[in-house]
């Protein structure tokens, strides 16, 4: 099994590492989705990630994975940057406006990461066709597919990632992810033969601040909560990858 936590921050990072995951993938914009995180959160988790593996997310914004030409020079630009700071691996997905994956900017997007471990992000989850999409994908040279079996948890598409790892065969890796947890990976393990998982584990953690002004919100239409942020901890990581393991019997 090898276990992946997506994580928000370089703390999170660290507890993923300190609680045994294989890797990481950093993302900024937790509430879109996971957007490209900043150049500093990079740097210190390269420096800091000594025994987990770093993969970094590239996506300018929230919504929807069809991008301008503008949008798409920006990703190449970020996994430039990213490379330049030995990343392990790169998360990206882009789709055309009929819901297929976009093969012609997904090119640029491989050319650019030059041979860097690459993972298709949830844009799967929402394309035209999954099978016909794991095709190119394995024609095209990605390593890995995140996905939920085109639902909004792992847990309810279990049915299609049954079908998309049989599919699959050994040619390209499924990694299954969204609401995976410690009462849910082992029925989706035992009954989809995936072996990859991706989580957060995050926890809500408190803010220290002692003045407070809970009138003044800093999301705009998007209510965030100021004084409580959710980070992973090494306890969730445990817990999970040991529930993983046990369905295994490893």
């Amino acid at each position: 099994m090898r276990f992946e936590v997506c994580a928000n921050s370089v703390e999170s990072c660290l507890a993923a590492q300190a609680g045994g995951a294989d890797r990481v993938e950093l993302c900024a914009g937790i509430p879109e989705g996971g957007t490209t995180p900043s150049f500093g959160d990079i740097a210190l988790a390269r420096e800091q990630l000594t025994s987990t593996r770093l993969h970094v997310i590239i996506r300018p914004r929230g919504g929807d994975f069809l991008y301008s030409p503008l949008e798409q020079r920006i990703m190449l630009k970020d996994i430039e940057n990213a490379r330049r700071q030995e990343v392990d691996g790169l998360v990206f997905g882009c789709l055309t406006p009929q819901g297929d994956i976009d093969l012609s900017f997904l090119r640029q997007l491989m050319d650019a990461s030059q041979g860097v471990s690459v993972t298709f992000h949830r844009a799967f989850d929402v394309c035209r066709s999954p099978q016909e999409a794991l095709e190119q994908l394995v024609e095209v040279g990605v390593n890995r597919i995140l996905t939920s079996g085109g639902q909004s948890t792992a847990l309810q598409g279990i049915p299609l990632l049954k079908v998309l790892n049989r599919q699959a065969a050994g040619r390209i890796t499924l990694l299954a992810g969204s609401g995976v947890n410690s009462q849910n990976i082992a029925r989706i393990a035992a009954e989809t033969g995936i072996t990859e998982f991706h989580f957060s584990a995050r926890e809500e953690i408190g803010s220290p601040m002692i003045f407070r002004n809970e009138a003044v919100s800093m999301g705009g239409t998007v209510k965030i909560e100021e004084y409580r942020r959710p980070v992973t901890t090494v306890r969730k990581v445990e817990e999970i990858i040991a529930a993983g393991k046990e369905a295994l019997g490893i």
